[in-house]
């Protein structure tokens, strides 16, 4: 099954379960990014995943914000970055941009 595939049919099934549910997806990339643009990332209330967004780097802040939209509601638009510089500094080869978009699912 494809990563999305799998995400939508456990965000499906958590649904149908009753559990509240979020889903982050990457909307924008520029430089180095782990994931592609459409990577999803689901998350129910309890905190289980499924998916990825980042390959672990920005999950945990993501998952975070995840389980807020589930709460209140409202969707959100994350920016993760690092410039050239600063990935150096932390020993990277290169920088780059991610952009999230998370919104609960009714």
């Amino acid at each position: 099954m494809s990563d999305a595939l799998e995400v939508l049919d456990q965000v499906g099934k958590w649904k149908a379960g009753g559990k509240g549910v979020a889903i982050a997806t990457v909307i924008t990339t520029w430089g180095s990014s782990p994931r592609p643009v459409g990577s999803q990332l689901g998350v129910d209330d309890a905190g289980n995943m499924v998916g990825s967004v980042s390959g672990g780097c920005i999950e945990g802040a993501v998952v975070k914000e995840a389980l807020d939209a589930i709460k209140d509601g409202k969707p959100r638009l994350l920016d993760f970055g690092v410039t050239d510089e600063q990935a150096w500094d932390v020993g990277l080869a290169c920088g780059g941009k991610v952009q999230v978009f998370v919104e609960k699912v009714n």
